[in-house]
């Protein structure tokens, strides 16, 4: 019997799975096939994924003789014909349901990863690795093709609903030709253009999968698009590194020059010049040291502060994805207000040191007396002029940036943890090599980032700094044991006790004020 093809689509919050599930809908009613469609709302912060169930049936009306398909409405383990999605691991998760399976399922997935709560929360590095779910994806499946839907998005200027259509469409699955897709698509506004040019990048890339198969059956991996263009490297710069860094050093070099000139991004250069230099010497041609330091200085060089934050909020290319994300359309009237709450520590930052410091005594003392913290909460209308104009206005004073106190100190701390990497390195590569890895300590902003600078400074200090009581032959293993310590909780107790194992002083107790506080339920008397 002539069965009808099952699709689960499978969508994050705000990627338009709906819309997606209303264009196969239209297609095939387009077509004159039946198909029906249900749905299963999510919720957001990667907790659940929104699903959208379809079912086609291959013959049209016209063959049908008058008579109706009944069409489920849900999907049955072993039973999918499409898996489609639009994220790497809730791909992998569905697979872990028991929808797909090996003799039938054609899976189609993104690439690309959306972190969950649970790896945002890792002191470290928690993305899951990529290598085990595409296993899961290839073991699974019939056919399957895995893409960089958010280059292809970018590229078109559309969102991902549009491109996953152009991947159903160019698998083949369903009985419809690229013109009943493009007829649902077509329309006289710039969004339905965009998602034409989607939907063709797509088609044409699964097609050229499909037609690379046939020729190689028992290829088990995904075929992975061209890479987008990636930043460019300085000559004089790229002839100094590695063609090995060139790739990750080009998009530091974007990074910084954006973040505060070129100047900057020269400063970054000539530090890891100074890696470079201090492992000449060393056997591995990789150049170990360097390659470990230069995505960890880089991110600690743009620190974030207010002026920052500013320059990203007022970007225009936020504005266009806001606008794609609720998806306002021409003529829709829409206000986006952005709520500040900086406090004393975000206004001393931008303050020479000695005005800083008067400053941050001011509110230690307003602490100490009972009160809480400063801080002035804003809320700005980034529509409006005099919104947009204060946070440019805001985003401008990078150029005083260098006389802020805390450019001056992060400067400082930079220049101390390179010096250390690079004596390390003289001394012991597989030393400098940890000491380079310190760096993932510096993460996020306020008291967290504050915390893993202290953690990386205690360690560079009193594990293998001059005072250091640990034997020389030992501070290798000891600092990456302690650097394991220091990732796995934010009180620091693990880390504590890993730095007494290897005799290195624990962390100095901070004073913290003691504040009193009324019980509201207690009445009077």
């Amino acid at each position: 019997m002539t069965q009808p093809i099952s699709i689960l689509l499978c969508a994050l919050g705000g990627e338009g799975g709906g819309v997606l599930a209303d264009w196969l809908v239209d297609v095939a009613r387009h077509a004159g096939h039946p198909a029906q469609a249900t749905s299963i709302p999510g919720v957001a912060q990667r907790t659940g994924a929104t699903t959208y169930y379809l079912e086609v049936y291959p013959l049209p009306h016209s063959q049908l003789q008058g008579r109706l398909p009944v069409l489920g409405l849900n999907p049955l383990p072993g039973r999918l014909d499409a898996l489609v999605s639009s994220e790497l691991l809730e791909t992998a998760r569905q697979i872990g349901n028991g929808l797909a399976s090996s003799d039938r399922t054609l899976v189609i997935s993104a690439s690309s990863r959306a972190l969950t709560t649970a790896e945002k929360m890792t002191m470290g590095d928690g993305r899951r690795p990529e290598g085990p779910l595409l296993d899961v994806v290839a073991t699974h499946s019939l056919r399957h093709h895995v893409m960089d839907m958010a280059s292809l998005c970018h590229q078109s200027g559309t969102m991902v609903s549009a491109v996953m259509l152009g991947a159903i469409a160019g698998s083949g699955l369903l009985p419809f030709a690229q013109a009943h897709y493009e007829a649902v698509l077509a329309g006289p506004s710039s969004s339905a253009k965009a998602s034409l040019r989607g939907f063709a990048l797509a088609f044409d890339l699964v097609t050229r999968q499909r037609e690379q198969a046939q020729y190689v059956e028992h290829v088990m991996k995904p075929a992975l698009p061209a890479p987008s263009t990636a930043a460019a490297l300085p000559s004089d710069v790229a002839a100094k590194f590695p063609a090995a860094l060139h790739p990750l050093m080009a998009l530091a070099h974007q990074r910084l020059v954006e973040y505060q000139g070129p100047a900057y991004a020269r400063l970054y250069a000539q530090r890891l010049e100074r890696l470079l230099s201090a492992e000449a010497s060393s056997k591995d041609a990789s150049r170990p040291v360097t390659a470990e330091t230069t995505r960890w200085l880089a991110l600690w060089m743009a620190f974030d502060d207010i002026i920052r934050v500013a320059d990203l909020k007022s970007r225009a290319s936020r504005w266009d994805r806001v606008t794609q994300e609720v998806k306002a359309k021409e003529g829709d009237v829409l206000k986006v207000y952005d709520h500040f709450k900086p406090g004393v520590p975000e206004l001393a930052a931008l303050l020479p040191q000695g005005l800083a410091s008067r400053l941050l005594r001011w509110d230690r003392a307003r602490v100490a007396n009972g009160k809480v913290p400063w801080s002035m909460p804003l809320k700005v209308a980034r529509h409006a002029l005099w919104g947009m104009a204060s946070l440019r206005i805001l985003a401008s004073l990078r150029v005083l940036r260098p006389i802020g106190s805390r450019y001056q100190a992060e400067q400082a701390l930079i220049e101390e943890w390179l010096g250390g990497i690079e004596s390390a390195t003289r001394q012991s590569p597989a030393l400098g090599l940890e000491l380079a890895r310190c760096g993932q300590l510096i993460k996020g902003y306020g008291s967290t980032n504050e915390r893993g600078k202290d953690n990386l400074l205690h360690i560079l200090r009193h594990v293998c700094g001059p005072a250091s009581k640990v034997p020389v032959a030992e501070q290798a293993e000891a600092v990456a044991r302690i650097r394991q310590a220091a990732l796995q909780d934010e009180a620091g107790q693990a880390l504590d006790q890993a730095l007494l194992q290897h005799g290195a002083p624990a962390r100095p107790v901070k004073e913290q004020p003691v504040l009193w506080m009324k019980n509201p339920r207690l009445k009077k008397t």
